[in-house]
């Protein structure tokens, strides 16, 4: 039976006096959002090199994979390790974890992205160890600055959501370790690469990305549309089909195990519909905006689009491997990089930074209603040139129609540039705003 979350403030029943006076107190959570805006602004620069790296020859790129990991590794890493932390402080009433930790896991995460990025690029087995390495250790980082403020937590601490995070940072720290191993040209990984390659891709662009951005949807989607967060058995199938279940394919995948990789994509298959199952629901008891129709429209509709593509890109992927079996061949970045990094992984990116900025970021009200309004510029056109880009790549690249590549790719760095050109101002128009009332304090002596 669903059950709605509300803190609990009663211990054995009877109301608790001290924990009463410990939640009077207010937490200082300023130096927690300031880790969360930064992260956002590093994040949206990623994209941008992702979006630059496009126009790369194809020798230079490798294809897809320098756009690629640039936007996931970096891009929707980067913005993992400002907003995780921050969301389960937030929603377990703690103290956030220092912010030296929490800056030092997102520079960590940043510089292990460039380094991998850079040293593959160039072949530079050493550069890609060591930013293999740097980033596992940001990864290290961001799992310590999630877990440590749960220890003082005055609410809930929506444990479900917690595990989800947890088992991603588990996930992503295999498969990183495995291509970190293979550059640094360790033999056993080296020679079994061929298996281990579509293993590292569903931990990392699965196991890791799509179950932390759906796991941040059990509580966040809610918040988008005004309605109340709700513990639903589709939320805990989410959790376990994603988190569960996908080291189960990886597993299928390096054992060469058909029967191994059906269960784990037909469980994770699972997963992907009920995250669906539950948006369903949520947007059913959504609440009706009455301000800012602009930005609640380009926030909304972009996740909703987010979600949508999920579902194409997991049954494209688990499609291809009921048909080519646990091979290398079930993994095709062509088929499945349109839907699941630009449409699932970008928009969700994109739109949590148009929705957090007001939220979480400088200034006082007012700035935060102008940051409001500046994002919810071109929404409409944004949005729908967000997904014709979008399905022109997840058709063009698959069937390699080079005019629908070239639209999609156009289409798709237009939207992004501008996006990411309003969450700057946004961010940067805050922080003017707060400098300002800062100076005008200290000028009246107060």
């Amino acid at each position: 039976m669903d059950r709605i979350v509300k803190p609990d403030n009663a211990v054995g029943g009877v109301i608790d006096p001290a924990g009463l006076r410990r939640r009077a107190r207010p937490i200082d959570r300023s130096s927690d959002r300031r880790v969360a805006v930064s992260a956002i602004g590093i994040a949206i620069a990623f994209l941008a090199a992702a979006v630059v790296a496009m126009s790369l020859p194809v020798a230079t790129r490798h294809g897809a994979w320098l756009p690629l990991h640039l936007a996931l590794a970096g891009g929707a890493t980067v913005a993992i390790a400002g907003i995780m932390p921050f969301f389960v402080a937030a929603f377990a009433a703690a103290p956030p974890t220092d912010a030296r930790l929490r800056m030092a896991a997102v520079l960590a995460c940043a510089a292990g992205a460039i380094g991998v990025s850079t040293g593959v690029a160039s072949s530079e087995g050493v550069v890609a160890s060591l930013g293999g390495l740097a980033f596992i250790s940001g990864i290290v980082l961001i799992g310590i600055a999630t877990v440590r403020p749960l220890h003082g937590a005055l609410g809930p601490s929506r444990g479900i959501i917690v595990h989800g995070y947890v088992a991603a940072l588990v996930q992503v720290g295999v498969g990183a370790s495995l291509a970190t191993l293979y550059e640094a040209g360790w033999p056993p990984i080296v020679d079994a690469w061929a298996a281990a390659k579509p293993a590292h891709a569903w931990l990392n662009l699965i196991g890791f990305v799509s179950l932390v951005i759906a796991t941040t949807l059990l509580h966040f989607f809610p918040t988008i549309v005004g309605a109340r967060i709700v513990v639903r058995r589709s939320a805990r199938w989410t959790i376990w089909g994603l988190g569960v279940w996908t080291p189960l394919v990886a597993a299928g995948l390096i054992l060469a195990s058909d029967p191994v990789a059906w269960a784990g994509a037909a469980l994770v298959e699972t997963g992907a519909i009920a995250l669906a199952v539950y948006a369903s629901a949520i947007w059913s008891t959504r609440g009706r905006w009455t301000t800012d129709p602009g930005w609640h429209r380009f926030v909304t509709v972009a996740m909703i689009s987010a979600i949508a593509w999920f579902q194409v890109g997991i049954a494209i992927a688990v499609g291809r491997l009921v048909v080519f079996g646990a091979t290398p061949a079930s993994w095709s970045i062509d088929a499945v990089i349109a839907p699941l990094a630009v449409g699932w992984v970008g928009s969700a990116i994109l739109a949590s930074a148009t929705h957090l900025v007001p939220a979480v970021g400088p200034g006082d009200q007012a700035a935060h209603a102008r940051q409001r309004r500046t994002l919810g510029r071109l929404s409409v056109a944004r949005l729908i040139a967000a997904n014709v880009g979008t399905l022109a790549l997840a058709i063009g690249l698959p069937l390699r129609i080079d005019g629908l590549i070239t639209a999609g790719a156009l289409i798709v760095t237009t939207t992004v540039t501008v996006t990411g050109a309003l969450i700057i101002a946004a961010i940067w128009t805050g922080s003017l705003r707060s400098t300002r009332a800062i100076d005008r304090r200290d000028g009246d002596g107060s």
